[in-house]
């Protein structure tokens, strides 16, 4: 498996919809109305399976009343809603795919969270905010676009001094990435990893189920079709090689 393809599954599997070259800022936001395939929304509940985890790296935090939180790369926001939940503070997601954004921002209303996360359509790489401007920055999945290091090192200056910083990355590296955490002027709080056993248990033995089943019932649509056929890929690329679909989560403090 290629460092692209791994890239681009984690962006499958988060929404994250990152485009690494500059564009618009990150001084608004905008909402639309689109339609979810009913794939679609099956994969974001098979996603929600995942959500212990995002709890297990937020409980390593220390507790905090109310805090500013800059979700990275939030897509359709599955983690983005549990940290709303979780936090009891004020969110912004942020992310350039307004299709998944859109998704995100009626899921926030049809639960009742829509005054406490602002959706935010930018890239990566045109982040525009105020030094000092949150208390948590997290990221699941979305890191791998820019780079471990470069994300440390140009996501510092945007939190509180002894801010936290939550990534959710691929597994490879991982000695080196640890390291690299003093070295961009971290303190490095724990990390936990996900086995290829919890990936497939808890994520693709799921989204194999649902696209054997969305085979038989679309057997004669061929748009339906060509979406399954990249789910199944993704799937049999995950049982050739389960060991690189692990990942980790680090959690730190700014220094």
């Amino acid at each position: 498996m290629t460092a692209n393809y791994l890239m681009m599954t984690l962006d499958t599997i988060f929404k994250c919809g990152i485009l690494i070259e500059d564009t618009d800022d990150c001084q608004g936001y905008k909402v639309a109305v689109s339609k979810d395939t009913p794939h679609q929304i099956h994969r974001d509940a098979i996603r929600a399976n995942l959500n212990k985890y995002t709890r297990q790296a937020y409980n390593m935090l220390p507790k905090m009343d109310a805090p500013r939180i800059l979700d990275i790369g939030c897509g359709s926001g599955v983690p983005t809603i549990e940290l709303t939940k979780l936090s009891n503070g004020e969110i912004i997601g942020l992310d350039n795919d307004k299709t998944e954004l859109d998704k995100l921002a009626r899921k926030l209303k049809e639960e009742g969270l829509a005054d406490r996360v602002r959706v935010v359509e930018c890239s990566m790489s045109g982040l525009d905010f105020p030094d000092a401007s949150f208390d948590i920055i997290w990221a699941e999945g979305s890191i791998v676009a820019v780079g471990f290091r470069k994300g440390l090192e140009e996501w510092r200056r945007f939190l509180k001094p002894h801010g936290f910083l939550v990534v959710h990355d691929e597994i490879q590296n991982l000695e080196k990435k640890l390291e690299q955490v003093s070295i961009c002027g971290y303190e490095l709080l724990g990390h936990f990893t996900l086995s290829e056993e919890i990936w497939w248990n808890e994520y693709y033995a799921p989204l194999d189920r649902q696209v054997r089943e969305q085979l038989r019932q679309h057997i004669d649509d061929p748009d339906v079709l060509s979406l399954l056929e990249k789910e199944q890929k993704e799937i049999d690329m995950f049982k050739e090689n389960p060991r690189l679909f692990q990942s980790v989560f680090i959690i730190m403090r700014k220094g």
